[in-house]
């Protein structure tokens, strides 16, 4: 899974062009990098996880989170929302299979709607 991750983090950084710091997509790294306020509900939510298939969904929502939080302005934060809603699109294609037309990666970069 670990390449899949790589693959989909280099493919969404070329489509959006986000040249920001990338949060490590695991629970220590997504936790240090959360503010405080939202540190507390990501590891009470981790407690609450009862079965390993809410463990992707989980960590793709608190990873965009972080990278939202983590950004030092509001330009920088659309730009890594951007950027991870891509990369968690990707991500999921290359992990399950499912796919992703170029026009629906548009679509997620320019927040149009996909044809």
């Amino acid at each position: 899974m670990a390449a899949e991750w790589h693959g989909a983090v280099t493919e969404a950084r070329q489509a959006t062009g986000f040249t920001g710091d990338v949060v490590q997509r695991t629970v220590d790294g997504i936790g240090t990098a959360l503010r405080l306020d939202h540190r507390a509900d990501f590891y009470t939510e981790l407690g609450t996880l009862s079965d390993s298939g809410r463990f992707e969904a989980f960590l793709n929502h608190w990873w965009t989170q972080s990278l939202a939080d983590s950004a030092p302005d509001e330009d920088t934060r659309e730009q890594a929302i951007d950027f991870a809603d891509v990369a968690v699109s990707l991500y999921a294609r290359f992990a399950d299979g499912s796919t992703a037309t170029q026009a629906e990666i548009e679509a997620l970069v320019t927040g149009a709607e996909a044809s």
